[in-house]
């Protein structure tokens, strides 16, 4: 570390240990958080798209960017591979409130491609795609390339309990800045980067890295329960519980459904028998795992 960064480094710590400040620290690319110590590691992919929209139907991806790591089964992150960027121009002009969101103009993707097969090269032999909101991510590419379909997923966002650990909100930034660090946002590359710093930073009640919890809840299956029939004056009390309506077109029944661990199907199973139906009833039931987990196919 330089002089001037020793200075600045212990002028933050006098301030933080004031008990009056809260010092951000920027976000310092590297490529090693910790040395390898001969246990067995998988290597992640962190993926994080932009889009014209929030549509997979209708919109598209104007952004991809992937970024490799090596960690533990222990949740543990190792080292950080070179980065995966590429811009893609969509068939329609970016709309300035989109440019607005992203950063992203349509200079930027005149003429810009996304080659499937670097796709696919790329993502190789990953043992785990990650994104924050992958509900969000793994419905766009897998539309695109092929290769994510066969691979588990696990989500940032929705798959540590953030807010048990006495952060407030799940947004990247503001879960960055409750772990310390602030970073350049408006590319999805500097996003990846965030989210694995994150991920190996330590959670302040649990004491261990939040891979570890992530890794925890992406290894177990759940539930996706359907709560087909169900008398329309309970819609209410279903949806009050978490249920969500499916009135798409597609091979899923159109009924209230929920998704929930696997520890506690049984006990949703005994309410849906006891406050909705009345009675004994087997609904429609889906396991669902990391393979399946955040994608349309569901």
């Amino acid at each position: 570390m330089k002089s001037n960064d020793l200075k600045l480094e212990s002028m933050a710590k006098e301030l933080e240990a004031s008990g009056q400040y809260r010092v951000l620290r920027r976000l310092q690319s590297r490529t090693v958080i910790e040395q390898p110590d001969g246990s067995e590691m998988r290597m992640g992919l962190f993926l994080d798209v932009e889009t014209t929209g929030l549509d997979p139907t209708n919109d598209e991806i104007i952004e991809l960017a992937m970024v490799p790591f090596t960690y533990g089964l222990d949740g543990r992150i190792f080292q950080i591979h070179e980065s995966f960027q590429r811009f893609r121009q969509p068939s329609l002009p970016i709309l300035p409130a989109i440019t607005a969101l992203t950063g992203i103009t349509n200079e930027m993707v005149a003429g810009q491609v996304i080659d499937p097969a670097e796709v696919m090269a790329f993502v190789g032999d990953a043992a785990l795609v990650i994104a924050h909101n992958a509900a969000f991510d793994r419905r766009f590419v897998e539309r695109l390339y092929d290769v994510f379909l066969s691979k588990p997923w696990a989500c940032s966002m929705t798959q540590v309990d953030w807010g048990s650990e006495g952060y407030e909100g799940t947004k990247l930034a503001y879960l960055a800045m409750g772990a310390g660090f602030f970073y350049d946002r408006h590319r999805a590359a500097n996003d990846c980067m965030a989210a694995i710093e994150l991920l190996a930073s330590r959670l302040p009640k649990a004491g261990v890295p939040a891979m570890r919890h992530l890794l925890e809840r992406a290894r177990r299956p759940s539930w996706r329960i359907w709560a087909e029939s169900a008398p329309y004056d309970l819609k209410n009390a279903l949806k009050a519980r978490g249920y969500r309506w499916n009135g798409d077109e597609n091979k899923s029944p159109r009924a209230w459904y929920i998704d929930v661990d696997d520890d506690v199907k049984e006990r949703e199973l005994i309410y849906l028998r006891t406050e909705i139906y009345k009675r004994e009833f087997e609904p429609i039931l889906r396991k669902i795992t990391a393979y399946d987990r955040f994608s349309d196919r569901l």
